[in-house]
């Protein structure tokens, strides 16, 4: 009998610039992740700050290309009420959400936080970097001093500065933690989605495609 070759059931769904966007900034965000602790010290601060950066860069093109990219890459195609992506998530655990080809509601959202967190996360990295008080020039750092520092209150001026310093830290420390339950949510829901779905989602982020609906 004579093998039968059946028409191709899949579709593409996510585009290049998606797909590599995606798998670089989870990479960014973990070789940051990991080498925050040991930021003060030589070459792993300077890998923290590069992988910081790139995931910032990201960020970015990926917030241009949800407005000018292909349908499934744009924020109009994911961006769902609260309410919805609460029922979604419901149906998903009772096991009978509705499939879609694009961004679920819930993925939707996730696609939303997770930028935002990573923006944030960023930004404060930024500022920690020159400790709020420092320009960086090509000769090197100019320090920008509190207006009193003027009048030889330095003791308050370095007080506040310490102050400034801490609290963005203690920030930056707070948006990384709550970005990484925001990925362990993702893996969470997709893991969740693939069972529901009978789909891997995973390969779909690498080549692609999906199956086409019915």
């Amino acid at each position: 009998m004579a093998n039968v070759q059946l028409p191709d059931r899949t579709v593409m769904v996510w585009d290049p610039a998606v797909r590599i966007g995606h798998w670089l900034i989870a990479a960014a965000f973990a070789v940051a992740y990991l080498t925050g602790e040991g930021e003060d010290a030589g070459l792993m601060r300077i890998v923290h700050i590069l992988a910081g950066y790139t995931a910032g860069v990201i960020v970015v093109l990926r917030v241009l290309w949800g407005l000018i990219g292909p349908r499934h890459a744009r924020f109009t195609d994911f961006v769902y009420r609260p309410s919805k992506v609460v029922r979604y998530l419901f149906a998903l655990l009772r096991g009978h959400a509705r499939r879609y080809i694009g961004h679920s509601p819930a993925g939707g959202a996730m696609a939303i936080a997770l930028p935002i967190c990573l923006a944030g996360t960023v930004t404060t990295g930024l500022a920690t970097i020159g400790d709020l008080t420092y320009v960086q020039f090509a000769g090197g750092p100019h320090v920008v001093e509190p207006a009193y520092a003027e009048h030889g209150d330095t003791d308050r001026a370095n007080r506040e500065t310490e102050d400034k310093e801490s609290l963005v830290r203690e920030l930056h420390g707070v948006l990384a933690n709550l970005t990484l339950i925001l990925v362990l949510l993702h893996v969470v829901g997709v893991g969740v989605a693939c069972v529901v779905h009978r789909e891997n989602l995973v390969r779909a982020m690498i080549d692609g495609r999906k199956r086409l609906p019915g």
